[in-house]
């Protein structure tokens, strides 16, 4: 591992390392930032889903059966995971030594504040960068050749391309180096100030500072102390409303969009107008970042480090709430405005869109229900969490999400019966799909309860489907028959063309089970033709696998059920959705395996298995 105070350069070295070491590891090299996970059992989870494989197993907190798939992966691979920003997780640490264990080719490199005091664990402690003593700053040397030296001219020479190279210049950059510990975060932001001051002028402001320090926060690590200030300097050189910016800024987690930060500054009484100036000038200052990939809009980033000082001042300005509230606010907006787009044409751009907010999300719904949460965050996070649900299921989040509406559930008594009513099925649609059939039959009933209530038809019959379905695989089949009869029909009146796809789809797998594959095939023609008139990707996808599978078992058109299972097959690709691609491949390993081609069978139905794993799921039920 590689410990070392924040700001140090932990991440930009291993990720140097793991560049140099890329030919070493047959299985690849992968990176994991941890810089968005508090919560320590979500470590493996985060490993695997980096590496493809979100598990979704039975059960809300316990990583016990994640942890063996991935050893199971992991057992004969030479690949290395390099863990960032690991010192808020570090109780996570006995997972690791249990990994290599069970690994013998498997190296993990972890970049961390802290040593995580583990078996097998070799220190590598990151350095400061290389600088002159004191004792030599007015000696006739070439102070140029330190690293810390260096770095600061090069940081000041991109912004100020005509700085004077001068001697007494050259000993007041090196002084000031000096004065920063050789960290290279506090280097960096000194030498963005270049602009601003000359060499000598920027020392007497740093002496300025760092003799404020001595007197600073007790009982924290000397070189602690030093960034704090280094930040702290760089934060009192901004104007009162760039201080302002900078604070609120400090709420978001990984990247976010300009938009995101208009939206927030908006719900305040000054309002977002100068915000794109000030998001400017806190890039042009260093303490924001701007990434850009291609095809996306530019997004910004906070550094960890001057984020967790941006909190800091945020609290202690008596601003910490508001503001996270209003973070959430959008989030949740964000949220609601996909939620009717996932059963039409913008399904994928929607769900690549909440993919890159994730992190943003899981901060909004872990503030949900914080202790002492207030019941207006509370129904916030139940909200944000029923509008997640396909999002959830889409793109194999399934165990987290069930995780989060659990507790919120539990923390949300009294809250308002709609909400309530959609956070209890959107758990129960969770809890379906990892074949929880009691606790799904439980939460479809509650729900069932309060939607008749609110005498909201369309939650009824989702309640009936979910219920219908939870019955019928539990063995009770002329139960579950007839509640999913119930739902078609009222369906069919309230013209609910979604909702009917689904359900005639699951009608049609009640038919497979029963050997009526006619049926079966009427059934699931027709929700192809409303899948098709909604333009809902995954329901085409679903249905177009599901009636080829139907036409292959039963004979039935052989040639159909090619064009079938392709067309369902590249949709499931388009979507990244693991349940659908996993029944086509099981699908296209029956097939070449009765031609006889035994390899390539083998290979599709193993890798079927292995996404049905991931998923948690046994059979294709219960969307909408």
């Amino acid at each position: 591992m590689t410990p070392g105070m924040g700001g140090i350069g932990k991440t930009r070295l291993g990720l140097q390392v793991a560049t140099e070491l890329l030919d070493t590891f047959a299985d690849g090299t992968y990176f994991v930032s941890l810089a968005a996970v508090s919560d320590p059992m979500m470590v493996i989870d985060t490993i695997a889903h980096v590496l493809g494989l979100e598990h979704q197993h039975s059960g809300q907190r316990v990583s016990t059966e994640h942890m063996e798939y991935l050893k199971a992966f992991l057992h004969d691979k030479y690949l290395l995971l390099l863990l960032d920003n690991f010192e808020q997780v570090v109780s996570a640490a006995p997972e690791l030594t249990e990994l290599l264990i069970a690994c013998p080719h498997l190296k993990i490199l972890v970049t961390s504040r802290a040593v995580l005091h583990i078996q097998g664990e070799h220190e590598f402690p990151v350095p400061p960068l290389a600088l002159p003593k004191r004792t030599q700053l007015a000696a006739n040397e070439d102070l140029a050749q330190y690293a810390g030296v260096a770095l600061f001219l090069e940081r000041a020479f991109a912004i100020k391309p005509d700085l004077a190279v001068t001697e007494a210049n050259i000993q007041a950059i090196a002084a000031i180096c000096v004065h920063l510990d050789g960290l290279p975060l506090a280097i960096e932001l000194a030498a963005a100030r270049s602009k601003l001051f000359p060499p000598r002028a920027l020392l007497q402001r740093m002496t300025h500072r760092l003799d404020v320090l001595t007197g600073g926060v007790q009982g924290v690590p000397a070189r602690h102390q030093t960034l704090r200030n280094t930040i702290v300097w760089s934060y009192n050189l901004l104007d009162e409303t760039e201080q302002q910016l900078f604070r609120r800024l400090s709420v978001f987690v990984g990247s976010y969009t300009l938009e995101a930060v208009e939206a927030l500054c908006s719900a305040f009484a000054d309002g977002a107008g100068q915000v794109v100036d000030g998001v400017a000038s806190l890039i042009d200052k260093s303490l924001l970042l701007q990434i850009e990939r291609e095809g996306e809009e530019p997004r910004l980033v906070m550094l960890e480090t001057i984020r967790e000082y941006g909190l800091e001042v945020l609290a202690a300005r008596g601003e910490e709430e508001i503001t996270r509230q209003a973070h959430a606010t959008y989030y949740l907006a964000l949220a609601e405005e996909a939620e009717p787009e996932y059963g039409g044409p913008q399904q994928v751009v929607w769900l690549e869109r909440l993919e890159r907010e994730h992190d943003n999300l899981r901060a909004a719904l872990q503030w949900s229900i914080e202790p002492g949460a207030t019941q207006q965050r509370i129904e916030i996070g139940l909200r944000l969490g029923g509008a997640l649900r396909r999002f959830w299921l889409v793109r194999a989040f399934v165990n987290e999400g069930r995780a989060f509406l659990e507790r919120a559930l539990a923390a949300g008594i009294g809250v308002a019966i709609p909400i309530h009513a959609k956070a209890l099925i959107a758990a129960a649609n969770l809890a379906i799909v990892q074949n929880d059939y009691p606790c799904t039959e439980a939460l479809a009933r509650e729900s069932l309860v309060l939607f008749r209530e609110l005498e909201d038809q369309e939650g009824t019959v989702f309640s009936f489907q979910l219920l219908g379905s939870a019955l019928y695989q539990r063995g009770d089949l002329a139960a579950g028959s007839s509640l999913i009869g119930e739902a078609l029909a009222l369906s069919r009146k309230l013209g609910q063309t979604d909702s009917l796809a689904w359900l005639l789809y699951q009608q049609a797998l009640f038919d497979i089970g029963q050997g009526e594959y006619t049926r079966a095939c009427e059934l699931l023609e027709e929700s192809l033709t409303l899948h098709r008139k909604n333009e809902h990707k995954r329901g085409i996808a679903f249905s177009l696998i599901q009636l080829a599978k139907v036409l292959f078992v039963s004979q039935g058109d052989q040639v159909r059920v090619h064009s079938l299972l392709e067309e369902g097959l590249a949709l499931a690709r388009e979507l990244s959705d693991k349940d659908s691609l996993a029944s086509a491949n099981a699908l296209r390993g029956q097939i070449v395996f009765n031609r006889g081609d035994i390899a390539t069978a083998r290979s599709l139905l193993e890798e079927s298995v292995r996404l049905r794993r991931e998923v948690g799921s046994r059979h294709s039920t219960a969307e909408s």
